[in-house]
C-alpha cells in the first residue's frame, strides 16, 4: 500500500505517469508497505500466462528475494525510478523515505533493489554516472544503500507512520535497533534474488 498523501500524476509523454506527495513526508517515513491487497505470484504462474498479461505483470512488479513478482494494487505500481532517489527498499517488505519530500514532489525508487529481469536505460541524471539499472546493482551498491537506510531508520519513531500497522512489530524492532546501534542489521542486500536456471 502507497502512502496515503500521494496521488497519480502525469510526468510527460517519455516518462507517462508518477506518483507524487500531496503533503510533506519526512525522512523515515514508509511510503510503502506490502499488504494482503497486493498479489504475490509464483513465476511458474507468470509464465503460464499469455504475453500480453505476462508482460503487464512484468512491467509494474518486482522480485523478491524468492523469485516471485509482488505486483502493487494501488498506484505504488507507478513510482518512477531514480539514480538520485528519495525512497528505497528496505529489507523489510517496505520502501522508507530517505530524504524529505515536499509536496509535488515525485517519489522516486531505486530500481536496483526490484530484481530486473533485463537491464534498461535510463534518462540521464546530473551528478550521476550510471545510465543503466541492472539486476546485479543491488550486489554492487548494497554497503551505500545500507547507509541510507541506517540514516532513514534514525527517524522511524520520530515522524507519524500512517502505514506503520502494516509493518509486523518484528521490523519495526529490527528499524529500532538499527537505528539505536548505528549498524546494518538486516542488508539490502538479502534482497537479491539468485536466478539458478
Amino acid at each position: 500500500m502507497i502512502h496515503p498523501d500521494t496521488e497519480l500524476r502525469y510526468v510527460n509523454d517519455e516518462i507517462g505517469f508518477g506518483v507524487f506527495a500531496t503533503k510533506f513526508i519526512p525522512k523515515g517515513t514508509i511510503v510503502w508497505a506490502l499488504d494482503d491487497l497486493d498479489q504475490v505470484l509464483d513465476p511458474s504462474f507468470v509464465e503460464s500466462l499469455d504475453n500480453q498479461r505476462q508482460n503487464q505483470v512484468k512491467k509494474y512488479s518486482y522480485r523478491d528475494h524468492k523469485g516471485r513478482y509482488i505486483l502493487s494494487w494501488d498506484i505504488g505500481q507507478y513510482v518512477n525510478h531514480s539514480f538520485k532517489a528519495n525512497c528505497i527498499s528496505t529489507p523489510y517488505d517496505s520502501e522508507i523515505a530517505i530524504k524529505d519530500i515536499e509536496p509535488g514532489t515525485q517519489l522516486t525508487d531505486e530500481y536496483g533493489c526490484l530484481n530486473l529481469e533485463e537491464p534498461f536505460a535510463c534518462l540521464p541524471e546530473e551528478g550521476v554516472e550510471r545510465t543503466y539499472v541492472c539486476k546485479d546493482d543491488l550486489l554492487e551498491n548494497y554497503k551505500e544503500w545500507d547507509q541510507l537506510l541506517l540514516e532513514a531508520y534514525q527517524f522511524v519513531d520520530k515522524v507519524e507512520q500512517p502505514l506503520g500497522f502494516l509493518i509486523p512489530t518484528s521490523y519495526k524492532k529490527k528499524m529500532k535497533l538499527a537505528a539505536e546501534k548505528k549498524e546494518v542489521i538486516d542488508s539490502i542486500k538479502s534482497l537479491y534474488f539468485e536466478d539458478k536456471q
